[in-house]
């Protein structure tokens, strides 16, 4: 018998060990020991497969070969759950998406059945098709035994059992034959650990565009069977390498499909990660072709998304509804990953030298002109510095094209994977190395005495188990700096991760690329304009702010002050700026009064459904300071107020305002230098009177 028949799981050893025990000291008439046959251990199932040891954990120490087997696996599990609490920004995001994970496993209980149901089930079981209840007083042996006859009775169509929705992440590794094997067992170490976080993970391999088809197809294998054999060798972590699971039709030869759903499926759901090379093979004559890493993904995504099924010219629309419906149920694509040595998308426009989060519905226009203007630009020879420096970066790492070429393939693929998804799912753009850095372990990383010892979190686990980018977009470069460790830090990526999402669009009005806003615009915006929604907004106000709105009162005292209206989405989240003269300057139209108008943040409002989640704050707040008032603005807020360190860290600064409830904060630059500006700032958010029907502006 091979060594391999007797790899007990540890946890069915322990009891047979203890079992063993107890039968001995029953034999030598000793009190046997209290077994406890239910002791297991949470979230670890590293008791099912050997530990392997050449998996980069924290087992490059030294000391590590010398520990026990129990030992060894505690040492995973604890760097496995260290991971996972630095990865998110808080313990309580850690522990509530942990929560969400035992629910999503949770099996739910079948229905029971109602009295009626039962009724006709019995009618239904009886010979004769007819319900007589116990008249007869046949016994049960004759209602099971075959009855032949001519007539069919209907039977009762058999109870599914609805699979449990398979959460995914799509992940595109790009020129993995550049990389070394460090970097690609730091991947393969991330992959492990979304999956045994609940998320399934297929990957695509780009090695990208080769003049030699051949020779294209036989790097795509050899780099699926590298990265399958890094996911082999992590703890508790099985991969499929599937070559065959895409096709081109004949009726549509351009177009890749998936040739089987199952095949594709059935290793996710059994806790595979799943390995794909961009190769597929034609429909008639069996012949293989090399595909682009993008249309390997989109089709992936396709499929996924429950939108590759073509029905019948003559089908039924609601049966057609009905089938991709189903489809959906089944996957969930959660998130479309692009590893590309290259990182995130850069920024050649603002203070921000790289986006760490993009609304495509708002922003996709806008960086797709950027990133080709820089084309231009480098096309002609004509360089800006920051180009010049993302040009530094492309040579340290070479890949094939020019850089900006990526990023703008990047953001368009994104564009389209994200538009057959719903608006739930989200994309990262990121690096393999900065992936792989945050994924090794304190003792791997050299001259831990350096400047910025803090451990990187780790993009992808922690964009699963928030939803977030790993900095707020709407951040100041100086605040990110500090968050992510400063300048000179080891662990501070050159280009920050890029976090994607579908999004929504922003309603600016007016429209500060046309008008700008300035305190001589006249005549002013009113609230009551119907391109203005005002029942949603008073909504909106009212559930932010859990508080009922006197809408009178508060229009009587906006509407001829109003700088503009800023709104994302479907009234999700909003700012209702305005010009507040300073008290004692009267409002006579003059320069002068003019001159000392304050630019002032009157209501800024997310729903409640929305806080937290999807970047409606980010999105409004980077309209504001960004677009409209550039030059600054000011806005005041309760002491007492939860959301003060939002804002504290959003602002240039900040001033509590003696005698009152109240913090003022700014955005404009060297105001306390300007004793007058500070003066009028003061003296609007001290006199501005609230307009809540509950009357409590007196305690604030």
């Amino acid at each position: 018998m091979s060594s391999r028949a007797l790899n007990w799981p540890r946890t069915k050893s322990a009891l047979l060990k203890q079992q063993q025990q107890h039968q001995v000291s029953l034999c030598n008439g000793q009190p046997a020991a209290k077994i406890d046959y239910h002791s297991r251990r949470p979230l670890s199932s590293s008791a099912d497969r050997p530990i392997n040891q050449g998996a980069d954990f924290s087992s490059t120490s030294q000391s590590y070969d010398r520990l026990g087997r129990r030992a060894k696996e505690k040492l995973l599990d604890r760097e496995f759950f260290l991971s996972l609490l630095n990865s998110a920004s808080t313990k309580r995001e850690a522990k509530s998406y942990l929560s969400r994970l035992k629910a999503q496993h949770s099996p739910t209980p079948p229905p029971q059945p109602t009295i009626e149901q039962s009724k006709e089930t019995t009618a239904l079981s009886s010979p004769s098709g007819v319900n007589l209840g116990s008249f007869y007083g046949a016994s049960r042996s004759v209602y099971d035994s075959p009855v032949f006859r001519h007539d069919s009775t209907p039977t009762p169509p058999p109870q599914d059992i609805p699979e449990m929705r398979l959460h995914l992440a799509l992940i595109t590794l790009k020129a993995p034959q550049r990389l070394d094997d460090l970097v690609v067992n730091g991947v393969a170490k991330t992959l492990a650990q979304l999956n045994r976080l609940g998320m399934a993970c297929c990957v695509v391999v780009d090695p990208g565009t080769m003049d030699d088809g051949n020779a294209s197809r036989k790097i795509a294998a050899d780099q699926a069977d590298r990265i399958a054999s890094a996911v082999d060798a992590q703890p508790d972590s099985k991969s499929t390498h599937l070559d065959s699971v895409l096709t081109l039709p004949s009726k549509t030869p351009d177009t890749p499909t998936v040739l089987s759903r199952k095949a594709l499926l059935n290793p996710l759901r059994d806790g595979h990660i799943v390995i794909i090379a961009p190769i597929a093979y034609t429909e008639d004559v069996p012949r293989a072709v090399t595909l682009s890493g993008e249309e390997t993904l989109l089709a992936l995504t396709k499929e996924f998304a429950g939108l590759a099924s073509i029905p019948h010219p003559d089908e039924d629309p609601w049966l057609t509804a009905q089938n991709i419906k189903r489809l959906q149920q089944e996957v969930s694509l959660d998130r479309v990953i692009l590893l590309d040595p290259h990182g995130g998308i850069p920024a050649y426009s603002g203070p921000q030298t790289s986006h760490v989060f993009i609304n495509m519905e708002q922003e996709f226009d806008d960086i797709e002109a950027q990133l080709l203007q820089a084309q231009r630009a480098a096309a002609t020879g004509h360089v800006s510095p920051r180009a010049e420096f993302l040009d530094g970066v492309s040579k340290r790492t070479p890949i094939r094209g020019s850089l900006v070429d990526d990023h703008l393939h990047n953001l368009r693929l994104s564009q389209k994977a994200l538009a057959m998804l719903p608006s739930a799912s989200s994309g990262i753009i990121t690096s393999p190395a900065e992936v792989a850095n945050s994924a090794r372990s304190p003792q791997a990383a050299p001259n831990l005495s350096a400047v910025g010892t803090r451990r990187q979190r780790n993009p992808l686990i922690h964009s699963l188990l928030t939803d977030k980018p790993l900095l707020s977009s709407s951040l100041p470069m100086s605040r990110r700096e500090a968050i992510s460790g400063g300048r000179g830090s080891i662990f501070t990526p050159s280009l920050h991760t890029t976090f994607v999402k579908r999004g929504m669009p922003l309603t600016m009005i007016p429209d500060p690329r046309t008008v700008v806003w300035t305190a001589q615009n006249r005549p002013r915006l009113s609230l009551e304009d119907p391109s203005i929604d005002l029942p949603r907004l008073v909504r909106l106000i009212e559930d932010s702010f859990n508080r009922k709105l006197d809408v009178q009162d508060y229009l009587n005292r906006v509407n001829d002050r109003l700088a503009g209206l800023i709104i994302a989405g479907e009234y999700e989240g909003g700012a209702i700026l305005t010009w507040e003269l300073p008290p004692g300057v009267e409002d006579d139209g003059s320069e002068a009064s003019q001159a000392r108008m304050v630019p002032y943040l009157d209501k800024f409002a997310v729903l409640k459904r929305s806080q937290g989640a999807g970047g409606v704050a980010d999105v409004v707040f980077n309209a504001m300071v960004r677009t409209c008032f550039p030059q600054g603005v000011c806005w005041r807020s309760r002491k007492d107020n939860p959301v003060n360190k939002w804002y504290f860290e959003r602002s240039e600064g900040t001033w509590k305002l003696s005698d009152t409830n109240w913090t003022m904060f700014w955005t404009t630059p060297g105001l306390p230098e300007n004793s007058q500006r500070f003066r009028d700032y003061e003296g609007v958010c001290r006199t501005i009177q609230p307009s809540w029907a509950d009357d409590t502006g007196v305690i604030d």
